[in-house]
């Protein structure tokens, strides 16, 4: 891979882009690497030819592999929690809820260790993955539980960031790490309801 910056669609002038051909590049490695394809092995010669387009078609959208394998994680992202704000309760029930349906799509869940644990084991390529989509999910996070702190909900001597890992870590657990755990209906308030048990602000 190249030292090329990771960014999303390559912004070039040329003819009007199809959404199309788009799709269709973003599904051909997707069905590559569950076909068995190395992520290492992809090639934008080989996902040009499954997706039945040219590579410069590829190279008008992104501007190498790196910036297209960013563009197909964000693919198998959910949109985003937006809050509502009621309690802190129930909106750490809706984060933790995306996270179980995330882990309940056989497909994602498969894709998404294959893709996660490439992406480790290239430190530019998480860094980019990190600041553009993970980053933005700890932000609701934290600004949920600092909302909680300020209220009165939640005590307010335990670090955010600590905090924010010990709602998360179980869900992200079973969804990513062990692939024979089930992910039950209930499980996110559950898991909420535990940790509230020692986060609720001490009266």
């Amino acid at each position: 891979m190249t030292g090329a910056p990771v960014t999303g669609a390559a912004g070039r002038r040329g003819r009007p882009r199809s959404a199309a051909a788009g799709t269709a590049i973003v599904e051909a490695v997707l069905r590559l690497i569950e076909e068995g394809e190395s992520i290492d092995g992809l090639s934008v010669e080989r996902i040009a030819r499954t997706a039945g387009v040219g590579k410069a078609t590829v190279y008008r959208r992104w501007a190498g592999k790196d910036a297209l394998l960013l563009e197909v994680m964000r693919t198998l992202d959910e949109p985003a929690v937006v809050p509502r704000g009621d309690s802190v309760r129930e909106d750490l029930v809706a984060i933790l809820e995306r996270l179980r349906r995330r882990g309940l799509a056989k497909r994602e869940s498969a894709l998404l260790r294959a893709m996660m644990s490439h992406f480790r084991s290239h430190p530019r390529l998480w860094q980019a993955y990190h600041d553009t989509v993970i980053r933005a999910r700890r932000e609701t996070l934290h600004a949920v539980l600092r909302r909680g702190m300020t209220r009165g909900e939640l005590r307010d001597d335990i670090d955010v960031e600590l905090l924010g890992e010990l709602f998360t870590g179980p869900m992200l657990s079973r969804a990513l790490l062990h692939e024979g755990c089930e992910l039950p209906e209930g499980l996110a308030e559950r898991i909420v309801d535990a940790v509230l048990e020692g986060a609720r602000a001490r009266g």
